[in-house]
């Protein structure tokens, strides 16, 4: 029993078959052999592990197009030997990668050895004479030419007998075959809809693609010797084939890159002498410490053949920072290195900070090293591509990854292809709940609604069939969001490949498959906290002229930790959430180790642990140990183990164990295996015995070690992290207009934090200045004491005209409406780009009433096609136009009410003033502001005034009707409840931007306030 042609869905949307479901029948039908056949080398290692696991031969095939005398011919290329397999890995990416749709004869020439060619009996071969393509192939296989024929179903095909007649004229050998796209007879239709979904047709569309047939399956033996009964030797024939395959796949190698030196330069010389100059440079006194741990690492380091690595890091961090691309201060593990602090890779001392260096490379458990970049987001793209230039294309990739069905895309996919109306299609996106990582089975377990619009229905409860056959399956393929591969040779040696973008390879093999190879990933990830930070650099030197260097930051300031203890937070990296704010006041951070421990605390499980911390650090409980060994490691997080970090030093100290071994305890009681709790228990006891303390003693350290193994954060990652925040915090501290005018350029769309900051800068004192053609920028920019709103933040404004309007006024400011269209030309003066900047007050600088800019436009946009019809140099550009002036149209005074409508509409917030803000000084009555929610206890009586955003009407189980109404006022938003009794009430005054006075009480939930509705007052 041998399976020669396999598709598998991990060709998207080209089969049904997973593997799971596969190897359960080829194991029950004792397959001998079973050969993958994509159309490209998707799905190699995971389909070569269940073969290995299955104990049944496996073997590598590919579907190629060859190209002959211009028309594409299907043949299919086993792999027979390991260079064969090399020669699908090149052939898989040459057609991936190059503008070709069929193979050339001398790319088959010259890629053909250890292959076997197999042509199929498919119609393309005997629709007219290819004997001339027949005998091309043969002239480059030879006897490694088969040819096979297929009885779907045992139906001999109307192309079997030209075809039998064509390979008897060429004497070549016949081998059976059988295309198996699904796993069961009754897949077929499902396959249909895959296929259908990937072509983007419906199923009744007449342009729709038919299968030939609906026997692509996996046959059994049986039905496979009856089909073939009269030809038992193709059967032979092909078992034969496949058992003369022998290709093995050379996995956990090290397949590292090399950092390119000068002739005669010795890498670990090298490295030795950039670490030394960068310590000297980082550091005040290079002492023995340093030197003893720089020389520890470097040891490892070699021993384990990672120099060039770390090489090629610090150079491209070099780059980074020579180009003035913000880098991270480090992520992760690789912090408690001191040689990535001395190559500046990472801005972490780890001396400083206490970090492990075998948290990141264990030389008891030898694991690739795994450094991750952060960098502004916004240039990470310019590192990218300079590893690519500098180490070639053919060795540099980015990394495939595959969006797969989920339960909301197969339902609505399916749906689709079934022909539902597009209300129907939403309906069902409504009845499936928005939760990440939902199955359809739950859906209809948890969903009434949809249980009760499928049951019964013949056509629905197809279609929910259909898509749980289809759910999870991959569907289109797409670029992993941060991994580059980098490889010693050719990726193509390795790996196949296909074009990607930007002149960047990608890879067809997602990355644990890479892994799994040896090749080595390496993450370089776009950071927007570091984008922001960069862009308040940038102002802070383009406004006062100074130099912020974020490395040097002393991390003793005292006005930024009173800024923390405050929890004034808003807009500061990990540090925003009421709760974190809530344990910021709490713990009132004094030092940076603070605020590292409640980045690491501020988690599920250790959070009840910042109470106690809180009140060791203010001395209102004492510290205590359990055992007195334990008071060095824990003293800087008063007795609470916070960090793995500790863990390790507590095996290291009290049991003797090396770091390395410390690390494995720590991964081991992490995992809570009784088995290996106990193992690591004896170990531990036993080394702590060996060192002078008591088994009773040691039992209580190690029953510690492992109540706080799942609280443990890595130290590491902490540190690295909390610079981040603390240099957010130093800059809210010391250049607040810097600091908002980034923060609210970065929250653009999101009104609760544009409002938040808004708000937090009116508590400052600093102003919020309207959107000018003058002095505005692209995005939000500092000026003097005030943020002036950027032109982008005018809703619905073109960028291009943006530019178009910045670029002009570079030549001098507009002085009129009709000034800006001569000059912008009339392909950027629209109604779409002028109209929202008059309502935002962006041209209140000329003089003019918005009213009368309004009525203006239109005799302007005319000007514009007149005077500039495009941006190429105009027949009135040199005479300044000033004799076809038109004259601004009449209007009366925009309203003031008006004014602000108008302002909320292009800017998305109030500008001038907040009409709730206005009104609640009419009312003179003391309401709580929505922002202040949070600080109310939990069922508290308050009154608060607000317009209505949004509201959600839906029947409670019982089928009574309630609401959550969303209520924004001039200090943020808050939902609103009201129950059956209430809404029942004031249904009738629930209404989009209805002005509503509410008392009622607050509900804290899941770190959230929220209002119960009482009464709505009468106006």
């Amino acid at each position: 029993m041998v399976y020669p042609h396999i598709v598998t869905a991990a060709d998207p949307l080209q089969s049904t078959v997973r593997l799971e479901e596969l190897f359960s029948v080829l194991t029950k039908q004792n397959a001998r052999a079973a050969a993958l056949v994509n159309s490209k080398l998707y799905g190699v290692l995971p389909f070569w592990d269940a073969c290995k696991k299955a104990g049944i031969h496996g073997v590598l095939g590919l579907t190629v197009p060859i190209d002959f005398e211009g028309t594409a011919l299907p043949i299919i290329l086993y792999a027979e030997t390991n260079e064969g397999y090399q020669m699908l890995l090149k052939l898989t990416s040459a057609l991936s990668t190059r503008q070709v749709g069929a193979i050339p004869k001398k790319w088959l020439e010259a890629y053909q050895q250890g292959l076997i060619c197999v042509i199929p009996n498919k119609a393309e071969w005997v629709l007219t004479d290819r004997s001339e393509a027949l005998r091309h192939v043969q002239e480059i296989f030879g006897d490694r030419l088969l040819a096979s024929i297929e009885r779907p179903g045992g139906a001999v095909l109307e192309t079997e007998p030209g075809f039998r007649e064509l390979c008897d004229s060429f004497d070549l050998k016949v081998m059976a075959s059988q295309e198996s796209r699904y796993v069961k007879k009754e897949d077929a239709f499902a396959y249909e809809v895959a296929s259908a979904i990937g072509g983007g047709f419906k199923l009744s569309d007449p342009e729709r693609p038919r299968p030939q047939h609906t026997d692509a399956y996996v046959p059994s033996g049986e039905e496979l010797s009856e089909w073939f009964a009269d030809h038992p030797e193709w059967l032979e024939e092909s078992e034969k084939m496949l058992l003369k395959c022998r290709v093995s796949i050379p996995l956990h190698r090290q397949l590292l890159p090399h950092y390119p030196l000068k002739d005669g330069q010795d890498k670990a010389q090298v490295i030795h002498t950039l670490c030394m100059r960068g310590l000297e440079e980082r550091i005040e006194a290079v002492t023995a410490d340093y030197r003893e741990r720089l020389g520890y690492e470097l040891d490892i380091i070699k021993s384990m053949g990672y120099i060039d690595y770390f090489l090629i890091v610090s150079d491209f961090m070099a780059f980074a920072r020579n180009k003035g691309i913000l880098t991270g201060p480090g992520r992760g593990s690789s912090a408690g290195s001191l040689v990535a602090f001395a190559l500046r890779i990472t801005d972490v001392d780890p001396l400083a900070h206490g970090l492990l260096f075998e948290r990141f490379l264990n030389p008891e458990r030898v694991t690739l090293p795994d450094i991750d970049i952060d960098f502004a987001d916004h240039r990470r793209q310019e590192v990218v591509e300079y590893v690519a230039h500098k180490y070639g294309a053919l060795q540099t990739a980015q990394i495939i990854t595959f969006g797969t069905l989920s339960a909301k895309a197969v339902a609505r996919d399916t749906a689709r292809v079934f022909g539902f109306e597009s209300e129907e299609l939403d309906k069902i996106s409504k009845m499936i709940p928005s939760r990440l990582g939902i199955t359809l089975r739950e859906a209809l377990r948890e969903s009434k609604a949809l249980e009760s619009w499928i049951i019964g229905n013949e056509v629905r409860e197809r279609w929910f069939k259909t898509a749980l056959k289809l759910e999870g399956l991959p569907r289109n393929s797409s670029i992993h969001a941060a991994g580059i591969i980098l490889s010693p040779g050719p990726l193509v040696d390795y790996v196949p490949i296909e074009k990607g973008n930007e002149d960047i390879f990608i890879t067809q093999w997602p990355m644990q498959e890479l892994e799994a190879i040896g090749l080595l990933k390496m993450d370089f990830l776009g950071l927007r906290n570091l984008t922001i930070l960069e862009n308040m650099a940038h102002m802070v030197k383009r406004d006062l002229n100074e130099h912020i260097d974020y490395r040097s930051l002393p991390l003793i300031d005292a006005a930024t930790y009173e800024l923390l203890a405050k929890g004034d937070t808003a807009g500061i990296f990990q540090l925003e959430s009421p709760g974190m704010r809530r344990a910021l006041m709490l713990i009132k951070p004094s030092a940076f180790g603070d605020i590292v421990a409640v980045n690491a605390l501020y988690r599920p499980g250790p959070m009840e642990f910042i109470p106690l911390y809180a009140r060791r650090k203010h001395k209102q409980e004492a510290v205590t140990y359990i055992h007195p060994v334990l008071e060095p490691i824990l003293a800087e997080t008063y007795g609470v183990i916070v960090y793995q970090e500790q863990i390790m030093k507590i095996a290291a100290e009290m049991a003797g164990f090396s770091l390395g071994e410390a690390d494995l305890l720590r991964r081991a009681v992490s995992k809570k295996s009784r088995q290996t709790l106990d193992e690591q228990r004896q170990h531990f006891v036993g080394g702590a015995k060996g060192k002078g303390y008591a088994a009773t003693e040691a039992e209580a350290v190690y029953d510690l070690i492992v109540r706080f193994a799942d609280y443990g954060f890595p130290k590491s990652h902490a540190v690295a992290y909390s610079m981040i925040s603390y240099q957010l915090a130093y800059m809210k501290a010391h250049y607040a207009v810097q600091f908002y005018a980034s923060l609210l350029s970065n929250s653009q769309g999101n009104q609760e934090k544009t409002a938040q900051f808004i708000r937090e800068m009116k508590e400052r004192g600093i102003l919020l200045a309207p959107p000018c053609i003058t002095k505005s920028r692209y995005g939000f920019s500092s000026e003097d004491k005030s943020v002036r709103t950027g032109l982008n933040a005018v809703k619905g404004v073109p960028g291009t005209a943006i530019k178009a309007i910045l670029t002009a006024r570079n030549d001098g400011p507009f002085n009129s409406l009709f000034n800006i269209a001569e000059r912008i030309s009339a392909v950027h003066f629209t109604r779409k780009a002028m109209e929202p900047l008059i309502k935002a007050g962006a041209l209140d600088v000329l003089g003019k009433d918005r009213a009368v800019l309004l009525a203006s436009l239109d005799s302007a946009i005319k000007h514009a096609e007149l005077v500039k019809p495009n941006e190429e140099p105009g027949l009135f550009d040199d005479m300044g136009s000033s004799f076809m002036k038109p004259k601004y149209t009449k209007a009366d005074p925009m309203p003031e009410s008006l004014k602000l409508d108008f302002e909320k509409e292009a800017l998305g917030f109030y500008l001038s003033t907040h009409p709730v803000a206005r009104e609640k000084e009419l009312r003179a009555n003391n309401y709580t502001a929505l922002h202040d929610l949070p600080q109310k206890k939990d069922r508290e009586r308050i009154e608060v005034l607000g317009l209505v955003e949004d509201v959600r009407r839906i029947r409670t189980k019982k089928g009574d009707a309630m609401a959550f109404v969303t209520l924004q006022d001039e200090t943020g938003v808050a939902s609103i409840t009201l129950f059956p009794r209430e809404y029942a009430e004031y249904n009738d005054r629930l209404e989009k931007d209805a002005l509503l006075e509410i008392q009622g009480t607050v509900e804290n939930r899941q770190g959230k306030s929220a209002i119960i509705c009482k009464t709505i007052v009468n106006e």
